[in-house]
């Protein structure tokens, strides 16, 4: 029987994934890796008209509604456009750049059902940083949030390529105007399973950042992974969050889960928490996907009925911090699901929800993953041993022409570069990236179990713990601390928070050096900004 033949024939991405020796074992999932021809998008939109679910909500913004009849018939003409009129083929890429919004999921809902291949950025990046994008991923066409082209022109000039771009504000601009005239019909492009889907790149918080490559099997092992066994949707909930769409937690929380099963995705730029907090309760939201930050401020916000139509909280971005998981409990009578995952993998490949949480644990593997927990020469740890974490399943990672990909894929396991134990059950405990592990006077100290210590004290409204350089102990702990105590007050409590955390946990552990400040960084997508942390002791100079 003759092979199926890929409609992708540009081959810039399949002829820059790594060597078949440094790729990772995949195991597969029935019923999508044995698929001679799959295109997401066929999932994730075109079955839910055939079935007659058009006339459902897909999407829900401040100015919009779109059924799913509306979004295919915008998704249909911006494939049109996109090949009509730019001539892009299955295989190239197609640079995505806005914040959350229907016109970031329709094009990339269109660009998946044209076979080409989807590049989403984050809306923050700036010119220098989006040129490197540009640079490794080659798009062809652009399509970009008017508010920030600037930094796109920019970037575009100093490449020195020429890449058209389309324009677009909240329901008009360029792009509006030409999916106006272009072809309400247009058929999916029949990709393979192993087809390129999308580019996700990494932060670069700690420099060059990486490009992530994913097939249309790997949206769709997610959807029959996490989604199946830790949000479990149906059509009548409705999906909220904090994380842009350019991050794959937020691809898959906002667009890949909801419209799998044909539910509805709520889609604006940005949130407060209490702007978060006002939409859940005006959207009649079920399910929200944001990072601990965010639940913490809910709480003192909310009110009877702010939350009272949630089923699921998932939190992920930065590791739970325990007092926030029991006040949450306390005062929704949800627990908080925590998963843990990675761009490299796509998604979450470890977590709980409902009666299987734990305190203190994110949750055995998700079904279709394998977890372990290795030393530094590859060999598995017993139990309750800290080492370095390692996942292999459906999903994996593949960079794009990167020589790190050894570093992150060794003997067929992601190594994810967490610092994790495991129970006897197989349930994780995450302790901190391994770039963040305290080493001091020989102890390994996790900087997430002092911070947890630190937030059951009730001056301590957030904080982040690192490992500061110690002539005599290798490192030292030192904690930046937002509170509300007065500034002439804080001395006293420097002392009191270091004898909460000796009475809290092995007084080892406790932070030698508090700095009081008046915000955390963060990114984009609310992770804490540790590197700027350290360097902020380098400048002296503190956030």
């Amino acid at each position: 029987m003759t092979a199926p033949v890929s409609p992708q024939k540009d081959r810039f991405v399949h002829d820059r994934l790594p060597h078949p020796d440094h790729l990772p074992e995949i195991t597969p999932l029935p019923g999508v890796s044995d698929l001679p021809k799959l295109n997401c998008v066929s999932l994730l939109l075109d079955r839910h008209i055939e079935n007659g679910h058009g006339d459902r909500m897909a999407i829900r913004s401040d100015t919009r509604t779109w059924t799913y009849t509306e979004l295919n018939d915008h998704v249909c003409r911006a494939a049109s456009l996109m090949v009509d009129c730019y001539g892009v083929e299955p295989g190239n890429r197609v640079l995505i750049r806005g914040s959350n919004s229907p016109e970031v999921a329709l094009a990339w809902l269109a660009i998946q059902k044209i076979g080409a291949v989807a590049v989403t950025t984050m809306s923050l990046l700036r010119d220098n940083e989006l040129r490197t994008i540009i640079d490794m991923a080659q798009p062809v066409l652009a399509i970009c949030e008017t508010g920030l082209n600037n930094d796109l022109a920019s970037a575009i000039t100093s490449s020195g390529q020429a890449l058209p771009v389309i324009g677009y504000e909240p329901g008009r601009g360029e792009l509006y105007d030409l999916m106006a005239d272009a072809d309400p019909q247009h058929e999916t492009c029949l990709t393979l399973p192993d087809d390129i889907s999308l580019i996700a790149f990494t932060s670069g918080t700690t420099g060059k950042p990486k490009a992530t490559v994913h097939f249309h099997r790997d949206v769709i092992a997610i959807c029959e992974t996490i989604c199946r066994h830790i949000i479990k949707p149906c059509r009548d909930d409705v999906f909220i969050g904090t994380a842009p769409l350019a991050f794959t937690f937020g691809l898959g929380g906002l667009l890949i889960f909801p419209f799998h099963a044909g539910a509805c995705s709520v889609l604006n730029p940005r949130y407060s928490p209490d702007q978060l907090l006002d939409a859940i309760e005006d959207c009649s939201a079920t399910i929200c996907f944001t990072v601990p930050t965010f639940f913490q401020q809910m709480l003192k916000l909310k009110t009877t009925q702010s939350l009272a139509t949630l089923r699921l909280a998932v939190s992920s971005g930065e590791a739970l911090p325990l007092p926030v998981r029991q006040l949450w409990g306390d005062a929704t009578g949800i627990q908080l699901a925590e998963v843990l995952g990675s761009t490299e993998m796509l998604h979450a490949f470890a977590g709980a929800s409902g009666n299987d949480i734990r305190a203190g644990l994110i949750g055995p593997a998700i079904p279709g993953f394998e977890l372990a927990v290795l030393d530094g020469t590859g060999g598995k740890l017993p139990a309750n041993e800290i080492g370095r974490l390692a996942v292999r399943g459906p999903t994996g990672c593949r960079y794009l022409d990167d020589e790190r990909q050894q570093q992150y894929v060794q003997d067929g396991w992601n190594i994810t570069g967490d610092a994790c134990s495991m129970n006897e059950d197989g349930y994780l405990c995450y302790h901190t990236r391994l770039d963040d592990m305290i080493i001091s006077s020989g102890y390994n100290i996790s900087g997430v179990e002092v911070e947890n210590a630190l937030l059951q004290h009730s001056d301590v409204v957030e904080c982040a713990v690192i490992g500061e350089p110690s002539e005599d102990r290798g490192q030292i702990v030192v904690a930046f601390v937002v509170t509300a105590v007065p500034c002439q007050d804080r001395p006293e409590l420097v002392g009191n928070l270091q004898d909460h955390v000796k009475n809290t946990i092995a007084p080892y552990k406790y932070p030698r050096v508090i700095r009081f400040v008046d915000r955390l960084p963060r990114n984009e997508s609310g992770k804490i900004q540790r590197f700027r942390l350290r360097e902020s002791i380098t400048r002296g100079r503190w956030y």
